[in-house]
């Protein structure tokens, strides 16, 4: 017959493995979850020509010397040469700026920062695709 001061044994040993089973896939499968940021995109106007912009070119190569649109001039020099030389350019010209990937980091930004300092908004730095 059935003794009801009898207390039941619980086993907990089931409960415990799939909880560690479903905490193991959740380790595994949260680092793969990517967040996306709905973004809204211009949309492009197809009846436009496409119009050519006069951009400027600057090439600094790797021993330091800088050419704008086939001008040669001097890196230490640049800032003040830069200035006379677009003083009667529109500013918002666009500005390509390649540089040899082998250069210091603060040579390129030296660049950058003068022709940003002569008023030019729209500057790029070029690289290989």
């Amino acid at each position: 017959m059935f003794d009801y001061n009898q207390k039941p044994d619980l086993n907990i040993t089931p409960l415990v493995d799939i909880m560690l089973v479903l905490l193991a896939i959740l380790m595994v499968t949260a680092p793969v979850v990517e967040f996306e940021e709905p973004v809204n995109l211009p949309k492009g106007s197809k009846s436009q020509q496409i119009q050519s912009v006069k951009k400027i070119d600057i090439l600094l190569t790797k021993n330091k010397k800088i050419k704008i649109n086939k001008k040669s001039f001097e890196f230490d020099t640049f800032a003040d040469n830069f200035v006379l030389f677009a003083q009667n350019k529109d500013r918002k010209t666009p500005i390509h700026i390649r540089a040899e990937k082998t250069l210091m980091y603060n040579d390129v930004i030296y660049i950058l920062k003068s022709v940003k300092e002569a008023g030019f908004t729209k500057v790029s730095l070029i690289t290989d695709g």
